[in-house]
């Protein structure tokens, strides 16, 4: 077989594409001599098994090890695969970090960016996000990847995209060194810069973290300002709690449209909250599948739980541009079955573990 005979890895975003031979078409891709990335190929020689002949379905992917933590030190340019050619189209190189460890990086090429857009703008749509207004990004920027999806997200789907420089890394370190009152003064900067914009421009979307929406709904007047001027905002970084989420959506923004996405750099991406969610359900979130699949998983015995019971979540990102399987990731999460024809699991009430790689876990505004 030669990679991607079936053309599944470059299938149109939002086709229906069976998720073992998905699964099947990415290990000929990403193992071929001719087609794989150097990090794989050699990482291959070190594995017990053959991801070509052994890995024949989605969950055949818990056979990988989980390599994430090799990602601190890869070469940028081996993650690429070779089948893209001398000159692949390459958006930029985007790191982890803010909450634990030293940083962790991988290659964000544009048929990828192009397929995540595409989904994280029907769910904008199934929301009822408004078109062509002004946004404005209480986001990281670079080095995290959550900047280029904000500027990206705010040129196709709205119009303008402003943006507040968040530093996720300086908090932590200032956390960290029991500098809390040196936290709180940096997040109140952020803020102050926020509302000059909200002030003085035509925004229409906000995209915020939780903790910064927080202190952004503990001032009357920016309360007032969003009420007039937002009609929808996106929350993402790891958690909102139920009870905020119910007091965001029924007393301090009633007539906004107020909607997650709980993403990483390492998945690549994000998963969008479900459409059609009541005030008192769950926040759950759905991954973009098969490309990107969940498990959530017993912490010691890496079993999976029943559904309604809480575990660590475990990341599978499979793409024609990146693969990083059986990812355990930082965060807890109560386990629900996936929306019709979707593998893996959905997940929600996303909250960090104490712990991660012997670290404590600090988010600070993120």
């Amino acid at each position: 077989m030669t990679p991607d005979a079936a053309g599944v890895l470059t299938a149109p975003p939002g086709e229906r594409i069976d998720p073992d031979a998905f699964v099947r078409a990415a290990m000929e891709w990403h193992f071929s001599p001719d087609t794989g990335s150097p990090y794989w190929l050699e990482r291959a020689r070190t594995l017990d098994f053959d991801p070509r002949r052994d890995v024949k379905s989605h969950a055949d992917l818990r056979l990988f090890p989980n390599v994430a933590a090799e990602f601190r030190d890869v070469r940028a340019q081996d993650l690429i695969p070779r089948g893209y050619g001398p000159d692949p189209d390459v958006v930029g190189v985007f790191e982890s970090g803010g909450t634990t460890g030293a940083p962790k990086r991988v290659v964000l090429l544009r048929d990828w960016l192009d397929r995540m857009l595409a989904a994280s703008n029907a769910g904008l749509e199934a929301h009822g996000f408004p078109r062509d207004v002004d946004w404005l990004g209480l986001v990281p920027t670079g080095p995290h990847i959550v900047g280029e999806y904000f500027r990206r997200s705010a040129a196709t789907y709205g119009r303008h995209g402003f943006t507040i420089d968040l530093d996720p890394r300086w908090v932590k370190r200032l956390i960290s060194q029991g500098r809390g009152p040196d936290a709180d003064a940096y997040a109140e900067h952020l803020i102050d810069q926020a509302a000059d914009i909200l002030r003085s421009q035509d925004i229409g979307v906000l995209t915020i973290t939780p903790p910064l929406l927080e202190r952004l709904a503990q001032r009357d007047d920016l309360v007032e300002l969003v009420n007039e001027k937002v009609r929808a905002i996106r929350w993402g970084g790891t958690q909102l709690d139920p009870d905020s989420r119910r007091l965001y959506r029924t007393e301090l923004f009633p007539e906004t449209v107020l909607t997650g996405n709980y993403g990483s750099t390492m998945m690549l991406g994000m998963a969008s909250e479900r459409p059609g969610l009541r005030d008192e359900d769950p926040c759950v979130f759905d991954a973009l599948s098969p490309h990107v699949t969940f498990s959530v998983v017993d912490p010691q015995a890496l079993d999976e739980v029943a559904y309604g019971e809480r575990g660590q979540v475990v990341v599978n990102h499979v793409s024609k541009s990146f693969l990083l399987p059986n990812n355990l990731e930082r965060d807890l999460a109560t386990r629900f079955a996936p929306p019709d024809g979707g593998v893996g699991d959905s997940v929600a009430d996303i909250a960090p573990v104490p712990t991660f790689e012997e670290e404590a876990v600090v988010e600070g505004v993120y």
